[in-house]
């Protein structure tokens, strides 16, 4: 084709729409209408997934301000069982006939007062005693310290060294634990 033709062609398509201009609107409708409804569609997925990252972030936040209401006293908390151990240990160190002289009995029982209100306190802020002797070794929970000859079945928590606790659904501090081994002559179940 040469160039005088497609200048023919292009005037008569010119003509053509000069004469019909409604014909040469609705193509260019047409292609708009279409081009906004893909882009709308764009604009509505985008929408809703900035929406539900909003919503996933609300939740998660939510979920950090609740952890950190209920396990702020924590660092705290660990202190305290300091104070309860060495309340304990107080107590365990006095021996039995000074306890029942009548210038010490007052004391004593003023130390225990204060030792079961002090735990007490805590078991009201979610703090509990980790249960320990005789039950079945868990590490998520007890620190075995020693293994001991016992006539529990092996890996039985057989002695305490020092109380663990949990805070709400935590461990706080595992309990430091003696465990039953096997006696000489046992063989290891697998």
């Amino acid at each position: 084709m040469t160039e005088e033709q497609k200048k023919y062609e292009d005037a008569e398509n010119l003509e053509n729409k000069i004469e019909n201009p409604e014909e040469a609107s609705d193509e260019k409708t047409e292609n708009g209408v279409e081009a906004l409804q893909a882009e709308n569609g764009k604009l509505k997925e985008q929408l809703l997934y900035i929406q539900a990252e909003a919503q996933n972030t609300r939740r998660r936040l939510e979920k950090e301000k609740s952890e950190a209401i209920t396990y702020s006293v924590t660092g705290f908390a660990r202190d305290m069982l300091s104070v309860a151990d060495n309340m304990e240990r107080a107590l365990t160190a006095i021996p039995d006939d000074i306890k029942q002289d009548e210038k010490i009995k007052n004391l004593v029982t003023g130390i225990e007062m204060t030792g079961k209100e002090l735990l007490n306190i805590l078991q009201r802020h979610g703090i509990k005693r980790v249960e320990s002797v005789g039950q079945k070794l868990d590490p998520n929970l007890h620190q075995a310290m020693i293994e001991m000859e016992s006539d529990k079945p092996e890996g039985t928590v057989v002695q305490e060294m020092q109380a663990g606790y949990t805070i709400h659904d935590r461990l706080l501090r595992p309990a430091m634990v003696g465990v039953a081994k096997a006696q000489s002559g046992e063989t290891k179940s697998a």
